[in-house]
């Protein structure tokens, strides 16, 4: 039983009750009775705005899973053997002019596929002395 028909019950009662309606109590009564039902009729109104508010945000909810996915799916590979500990550069791709993450350990490695283009990146850091490095940190 809903709150309108509990207040349709009430009213019921207070009519079976036969009261005159010129007795200070029966008008207290339906006073309150009337209260009641329009709380109730409220309560309905407010039930359906959050029944229809609940039924957005899933739809929002849902097409956010799709952005996400679609946006996120391809990232969350490169961040699988993401270490804390390691030092990260930033590399630009001279195809497409991506910027790009890798580690220390990549570049060491001597090179790496660019994610975006597919090029192949290499690092040649044979022709470096440390008279370069230390020129280049000033």
């Amino acid at each position: 039983m809903d709150s309108n028909e509990k207040v349709a019950y009430l009213k019921g009662l207070m009519d079976g009750l036969k009261m005159n309606d010129n007795d200070d109590v029966a008008k207290v009564l339906r006073a309150v009775i009337d209260v009641l039902g329009d709380f109730a009729d409220d309560i309905d109104e407010l039930s359906e705005l959050y029944d229809d508010l609940a039924d957005q945000v899933d739809e929002i909810d849902q097409d956010l899973s799709i952005v996400e996915d679609d946006l996120y799916d391809e990232d969350d590979e490169d961040f699988d053997d993401f270490d804390e500990d390691s030092e990260y550069y930033e590399v630009v791709c001279p195809k497409c002019g991506d910027e790009i993450c890798v580690s220390e350990d990549v570049l060491i490695e001597g090179g790496v596929e660019c994610p975006s283009c597919g090029e192949n990146l290499e690092f040649d850091f044979s022709t470096l002395t440390a008279d370069s490095i230390n020129d280049e940190d000033e």
